[in-house]
């Protein structure tokens, strides 16, 4: 398969560190990275990463390519894609951020490239897609959208739940850490909470999740209600989800049921273990079933916690959608 990267930020990067720790022969090319910043400080920002820590290995410039280990990245400038020659790549992976428009989400396209994937929620898009989900649904669709962190990490645990036990109906909180959408110190935003300095105070707030997890879980739409708490942590979130559920169960066999199917899932894990959000950094899952956070209040209410790194799961995905797509045709 083979990619270009338009957007070199948190997610474009952890993307290009997922590709390089891959084994040779993981069948993934690279044939361009672009990003409006200069070329010095995508090759500083990628080597020296304050989440993932410092990159180990070789990282320079030469010529206009970024040299990782002595593997040559052909690394752009451009604001607008439609300069470069995209021609021969199977899926651009669109991590502006911005790509919301049709104009912007097309610009991939009129490049040369064969298909778009948009790292985020994108009216733009013709289909969006959870891995593990609904990924079923995904055919020859030419730009779609990965949803957020938070759907790929809400969904997943709504399947489990679903499947297994039957939702009546639930609410969740995600309890995510500050992104660069807050500031860090208090400056105007156009919500009055998210204008409050994001490292300093828990920040009550909406998700996209509970719009977006309608659309990929049709059946449960309008019976899943949430919200999110922004907390001063760098990385790792979690969700925090009470649900009804359809039938009785005993807890000791429903916790059996529930760790069974979310052992044989790609995209989910389990711990047994009492473990803190540090703990969570750079796994691959969508979520991390915490065991011992997860009981039922009675017959059929649940109350089941779990973790997902918000970049690192997030970008994995990206990947995993990104080989479907190219397999489609």
């Amino acid at each position: 398969m083979k990619i270009a990267i338009n957007g070199f930020g948190r997610i474009g990067r952890t993307i290009l560190r997922q590709i390089l720790k891959a084994p040779a022969g993981s069948g993934i090319e690279i044939l361009c990275i672009n990003d409006i910043a200069d070329a010095e400080m995508c090759a500083y920002l990628f080597q020296y990463d304050s989440t993932f820590g410092v990159y180990p290995g070789e990282v320079r410039l030469e010529g206009g390519d970024l040299v990782i280990d002595g593997r040559h990245l052909r690394l752009t400038q451009q604001a607008n894609i439609t300069s470069l020659d995209l021609s021969g790549v199977d899926v651009l992976l669109d991590c502006t951020g911005i790509a919301r428009s049709t104009d912007l989400a097309e610009r991939g396209l009129a490049a040369g490239a064969s298909k778009v994937l948009i790292s985020g929620p994108s009216p733009a898009a013709e289909i969006t897609v959870v891995y593990g989900v609904n990924d079923a649904v995904l055919g020859a669709e030419k730009i779609v959208s990965n949803a957020s962190c938070t759907t790929n990490a809400v969904a997943a645990l709504v399947q489990l739940v679903d499947q297994v036990a039957g939702i009546e109906m639930g609410h969740m909180t995600t309890i995510h850490c500050y992104t660069n959408s807050q500031p860090m110190v208090d400056t105007p935003r156009g919500d009055y909470a998210r204008s409050r300095a994001g490292a300093m105070s828990m920040v009550p707030t909406t998700t996209s999740a509970m719009h977006l997890i309608d659309v990929v879980l049709p059946h449960l739409a309008g019976r899943i209600s949430g919200a999110a708490v922004r907390v001063p942590t760098a990385s790792v979130s979690a969700v925090d989800l009470v649900a009804r559920l359809k039938t009785d169960w005993d807890q000791t066999e429903l916790m059996a049921a529930l760790k069974s199917a979310a052992q044989a899932s790609p995209i989910l894990g389990w711990t047994e273990q009492p473990l803190v959000s540090s703990d969570l950094r750079a796994r691959p899952e969508s979520l991390v079933v915490a065991a011992p956070e997860t009981r039922m209040v009675d017959s059929r209410q649940l109350r089941i916690f779990g973790w997902y790194d918000n970049e690192w799961g997030f970008s994995a995905r990206m990947l995993d959608v990104a080989r479907t797509m190219a397999a489609r045709g």
